[in-house]
């Protein structure tokens, strides 16, 4: 088929999902860009601040149980538009609390709300991509959690410097309501949309192996779980989530700890390594799709582009040996960047795997684990952190997670490995 006469509407789909990712991502992240305020405003130590991260990696988790057979029974238009409603509100909410409970309360909230933005975001891409398109249009909008990194060293510190702590939450928390005015006005699923011509419709389509039915019924958790399929993506989950998050809520506070970056100011190093895994994100989603191309079965340009991204982490470990601040920014910028390649590609292996009623299941399932792991993770990096600081060295405290960091990702992909060497979609095993 033509592509040039296929029309793009699918594109502004993705753009809207693009978008959505972002503000998720400013609306978590800027707590990071706050913690020198927020831990004089409150009295924090690293442990309280570990809590605090805990207690939204917690919520977090349970959001995906909850928004990943929701968004399955009551589609991802719906589905999408209550996540954001609950995490925006969430977001603003962080601006009237007065107390560290209040606080961890609202992270709560918000770790909640958030958690339906994956379900629904792979589900609206498998409805609205063919196979071979859907790892680039993941990684397209999985880079807004890059671009939402990037934006929040630059926006968090003017708002913080302009009008003060609350004032950041309550305007980034506003930004998820403008969203919602486009997602509803353009969304719809593609045999509903009016604007989307005959021919996108079919080319949306051309490569699936089987007709599904949209209106099928969403598969039950314990149907999924006894196939292997959702293990692969489980594990990916579960070991390289905590990296990311540690990426997130902690680099900002390595710079400032390690190389005296003032955090109240824009942030160019920061800006660097969060640009880098836009590149990442987009690359990663580009390589598989590539491969397809060339002929590759999806699962195995997945599993190559998994295995190339768990590889170029490694040299993370190096860090330790950086004694100027260009130096560990050039080192972690690749490694965040090779996490998010993987990201592209573990999400998009859930999509080519399973129909797509049972998609948004899937990513609930992998996601409650990944964000368990992410609940539990924090302790180890907030109680690591203060005995090195209580010895003066917290720097050595960073040394070990970034050992960890470099080596996470390989083992990962050895589990999957392990797990299958010939995965195919499971629609046969699937049936009621």
């Amino acid at each position: 088929m033509d592509k040039t006469k296929t029309g793009n509407y699918r594109w502004v789909i993705c753009a809207l999902l693009f978008f959505a990712t972002t503000i998720n991502y400013v609306d978590r992240q800027i707590l990071g860009y706050l913690k020198p305020t927020l831990e004089v405003e409150f009295n924090w130590t690293e442990t309280d601040y570990a809590n605090i991260v805990m207690v939204f990696a917690a919520c977090y988790a349970f959001g995906y149980v909850i928004f990943g057979n929701f968004i399955d029974r009551i589609g991802s238009k719906l589905g999408y538009s209550v996540s954001i409603i609950i995490w925006s509100v969430a977001a603003v909410a962080h601006a009237f609390v007065k107390s560290t409970f209040g606080f961890g309360a609202a992270r709560a909230v918000l770790g909640l709300g958030e958690a339906g933005n994956f379900p629904a975001a792979v589900k609206a891409v498998a409805e609205w991509f063919p196979k071979k398109e859907r790892a680039l249009a993941t990684g397209i909008f999985n880079s807004g959690t890059s671009i939402g990194a990037v934006v929040a060293p630059i926006l968090v510190p003017w708002l913080l410097g302009a009008y003060g702590w609350q004032q950041a939450f309550i305007i980034t928390g506003a930004l998820g309501f403008v969203w919602l005015i486009f997602w509803w006005f353009f969304y719809e699923i593609p045999s509903k949309q009016k604007r989307l011509s005959a021919e996108e419709y079919e080319f949306i389509h051309s490569d699936n192996e089987v007709v599904e039915d949209e209106t099928a019924k969403p598969i039950k958790w314990a149907a999924l779980l006894k196939i292997k399929q959702t293990w692969v993506f489980i594990i990916g989950k579960f070991l390289t989530d905590p990296i990311w998050w540690f990426f997130l809520f902690w680099l900002p506070s390595y710079f400032s700890t390690t190389f005296a970056l003032d955090l109240k100011k824009p942030s160019i190093h920061l800006v660097v390594i969060y640009t880098a895994t836009t590149f990442g994100s987009i690359g990663g989603g580009y390589l598989s799709s590539y491969l397809i191309r060339k002929g590759w079965t999806p699962f195995k340009a997945r599993k190559t582009s998994l295995l190339i991204a768990a590889i170029v982490v490694m040299p993370i470990v190096l860090a330790k040996y950086a004694t100027d601040i260009w130096t560990a920014v050039a080192i972690i910028s690749v490694a965040a960047a090779a996490h998010q390649a993987w990201s592209s590609n573990i999400f998009t292996v859930v999509s080519d795997l399973f129909p797509k009623r049972a998609v948004s299941s899937v990513v609930g399932i992998g996601g409650f684990v990944g964000s368990m792991g992410s609940t539990l993770f924090p302790l180890v990096v907030g109680s690591l952190l203060d005995y090195y600081k209580a010895a003066g060295n917290i720097g050595a405290g960073y040394n070990i997670l970034f050992i960890i960091c470099g080596c996470t990702y390989l083992i990962a992909w050895l589990c999957i490995h392990l797990l299958t060497k010939n995965l195919k979609p499971v629609e046969d095993l699937l049936k009621d």
